[in-house]
């Protein structure tokens, strides 16, 4: 994959071999993808279909911006588009005849995660999970609100000067408090990871998670505890005598996009946010638009709901019409999770596991207990599934890991 946005303008002679390496592939995959594609799931089918459509844009886009100077780039550029377009017509001439549901159905999906993701859940446990967590944020951000009536809104970020001199200063300031009140040990390399993906400033329409970063950088810099991670992998990976870089495959998303949702709470519960009461209504908002885009997902796998119904529910109940059927994101995640199931109720069941895996190290330190050991230990554990973090940590086998475990 090619992630084009995280690239400096003007592109340095490395960074344009590095993008081509990637893009002379796409005709080799699209041909090759015309034989793997022989499923009959109609709203895989049709959103993926869209997909390449944006894939073929981003490439008209990106074409536009090249000089002679990267030739070579500019010529793979223009050979994968024309495969991708060519790409595009031959699923338009196969759409009509797919009629199937897209969804693996329940008992597929328990098999799933009790083997492959290694959750102690059902799909029926997971929809009364979600169906918990979208209330409880729904009442604690009326709470918030209510108290927060008297304090002036949060200013938006208004121009690409404001978004670099805001999103800097909010790492700045989360980087502090987090050393200032001890609540994780610091790597050199942090600060660093955090500024290079701070992204660009658009003007646009502005997508949830716009709304929300627009308003307060701090709130998803928490969300990006993925880069503390991620420079793990690349910068200690004598940190790890077995786990050293990332699993094949994605078994891990429950530690990963789930402990990041848990330390957008944490890092509320540790007093951040305090500065900034309506700051402490975006994590709410944040743990909404989860658990409502979960709870789609869950049913898009039941086959209870279609894709776009499923973002209808997830808009719906996701708080001040953040996640609209207007924008792409709402119907892109939805499209994202029903090609990987287990994904969409990640962050929220990652979450409980977190916050669970906490309670039993509180328990059993007592006065001892600190967030910087726990911390400390639970990131030693490393990206694995987040049942075997909790396993790890605590030392203890629990009756849900062990039925989950059973033959």
């Amino acid at each position: 994959m090619v992630e084009l946005v995280w690239f400096k303008r003007p592109l340095s002679a490395k960074d344009a071999a590095a993008i081509d390496s990637g893009i002379r592939m796409v005709p080799a995959l699209l041909e090759q993808a015309r034989a793997n594609l022989t499923g009959n799931q109609k709203d895989i089918w049709n959103y993926g279909t869209g997909a390449i459509k944006e894939q073929s844009a981003v490439l008209a886009a990106f074409d536009t911006e090249l000089g002679t100077e990267h030739a070579a780039l500019k010529s793979d550029v223009a050979k994968a588009k024309a495969a991708t377009d060519a790409f595009v017509q031959w699923l338009e001439s196969r759409a009509a005849s797919k009629t199937g549901p897209s969804g693996i159905g329940v008992e597929n999906y328990n098999w799933y995660l009790k083997n492959v993701q290694l959750l102690p859940y059902t799909w029926h446990d997971l929809v009364g999970i979600m169906e918990l967590e979208l209330a409880r944020s729904w009442s604690f951000l009326a709470l918030e609100e209510r108290r927060n009536a008297a304090v002036p809104p949060l200013k938006i970020v208004s121009s690409a000067d404001d978004h670099t001199r805001r999103f800097n200063a909010a790492i700045t300031d989360y980087v502090a408090y987090i050393k200032d009140h001890e609540l994780l040990t610091m790597k050199p390399y942090m600060d660093r990871r955090l500024r290079e993906r701070i992204g660009r400033y658009s003007d646009g329409p502005r997508e949830f998670f716009t709304e929300v970063d627009y308003r307060d950088p701090m709130v998803m810099r928490t969300h990006g505890f993925h880069w503390f991670d991620k420079g793990e992998i690349a910068e200690e990976p004598h940190a790890r005598a077995i786990r050293r870089g990332g699993l094949l495959y994605n078994i891990f998303n429950t530690r990963t996009e789930g402990f990041a949702t848990e330390w957008e709470e944490m890092m509320m519960g540790a007093g951040m946010f305090d500065r900034s009461p309506h700051s402490r209504e975006l994590i709410y908002i944040l743990i909404a638009e989860r658990a409502a885009r979960a709870l789609g997902d869950l049913k898009m796998q039941s086959n209870e709901l279609t894709l776009e119904r499923a973002a209808e529910l997830a808009s719906a109940n996701t708080p001040r019409g953040w996640l609209s059927l207007k924008g792409n994101l709402v119907r892109g995640e939805q499209h994202l999770y029903l090609q990987q199931p287990g994904y969409g109720i990640s962050y929220v069941i990652g979450k409980v596991e977190s916050e669970k895996t906490m309670q039993m190290i509180q328990r059993k330190l007592g006065a001892a207990f600190t967030v910087r050991k726990f911390m400390d230990g639970f990131l030693a554990a490393g990206q694995i599934p987040i049942s075997l973090v909790r396993w790890e940590v605590t030392g203890e086998l629990t009756s849900d890991l062990r039925q989950m475990l059973r033959p």
